[in-house]
């Protein structure tokens, strides 16, 4: 199988070295994708950094910011941020064909409808992963959390996708990933949406890990009031919820407490967050049904605050 992962961001780059085949061959290959070319070719020549606690691991992984020399894939993983996702599909259309999977592994719900959106032909896959992955330097990834990972579909697909997700599946559980099909992918992003709801923006405004979350009252309290605002939103769109959103919040901070969440690590190198695809999801879906969402809102003009601030590089954002 051909798999192409587009973005070399932390989720990137660890599902890079996780898919990594033992053997490259024209018919069983990995490679990751950059838009950026000097960055590409600095990640071919040093390889992916896969570390944990236990150590590092160094994997040659082929970067590549050439999309029409890759050709066509089986398989695209797109873990780019929402914003750049429309985008992103256009410039990728080189490593598409009418039975390529695409697999979109977004935060938040803001590219649920990326199918009807962009008139895509089949359709596409949705992963949820609670994986903790921080991005220490360009290639080099700290898998610093286990979680779990759901794959499936919003729509019926074709029997060679259904086939070809099941592989991801079983390479991922090869790889040590606790790794699960989801006949309803929706609450299962919808879960995820309750965490980063809570986490993204406060780690992003206070600074801190998700684990110091815990320790201070005023950053718990706020967590609490953004998630129940969430979960009331969810109920009202139809979502099943099985586990109460605010423990899972709060597992979550503890089990991955060292971790740098996502838009933390955002504001620490001064790239556009995906806020609008999370709390700003939130507040869209709660207009919509007439629900207020204060808190949600909140987070979301604050964190743009911040980013106002920035000195925007458009080619700082294409990873997650």
């Amino acid at each position: 199988m051909r798999i192409a992962i587009v973005g070399p961001g932390a989720l990137g780059c660890l599902f890079a070295t996780l898919l990594f085949p033992k053997k490259q061959s024209a018919e069983d290959s990995l490679w990751l994708l950059d838009h950026n070319q000097e960055r590409a070719n600095l990640l071919t020549m040093q390889g992916i950094i896969y570390e944990t606690d236990k150590g590092q691991e160094r994997y040659p992984i082929s970067v590549s910011s050439d999309l029409q020399a890759v050709g066509p894939m089986d398989m695209v993983l797109f873990c780019v941020k929402s914003q750049n996702l429309d985008t992103c599909l256009h410039s990728c259309l080189p490593l598409l064909s009418p039975q390529s999977l695409l697999v979109f592994l977004q935060n938040g719900i803001g590219h649920l409808d990326i199918q009807e959106r962009l008139n895509l032909p089949t359709a596409p896959a949705f992963a949820s992963s609670s994986e903790g992955a921080t991005l220490l330097a360009p290639g080099h990834v700290l898998h610093a959390g286990r979680g779990k990972t759901f794959l499936g579909f919003l729509k019926d697909p074709t029997e060679l996708h259904q086939q070809q997700l099941r592989e991801l599946a079983r390479i991922l559980q090869d790889a040590g990933l606790d790794v699960a099909l989801s006949q309803d992918i929706r609450t299962q992003l919808w879960a995820k949406l309750f965490i980063n709801a809570g986490i993204n923006p406060l780690t992003a405004l206070y600074n801190c890990t998700n684990g110091q979350l815990l320790t201070s009252c005023a950053a718990r309290s706020r967590l609490k009031k953004i998630v129940h605002e969430t979960e009331t939103v969810a109920r009202a769109c139809g979502i099943a919820i099985s586990v109460d959103p605010l423990q899972a919040a709060l597992a979550v901070c503890k089990s991955t407490a060292r971790n740098i969440s996502s838009m933390l690590q955002d504001r620490r190198h001064q790239r556009l967050t995906e806020i609008d695809a999370i709390n700003g999801a939130i507040v869209r879906e709660g207009k919509r049904l007439g629900i207020p969402t204060p808190f949600n809102e909140e987070v979301v003009q604050q964190i743009k605050k911040m980013e106002e601030k920035y000195d925007q590089d458009p080619t700082r954002t294409e990873a997650i």
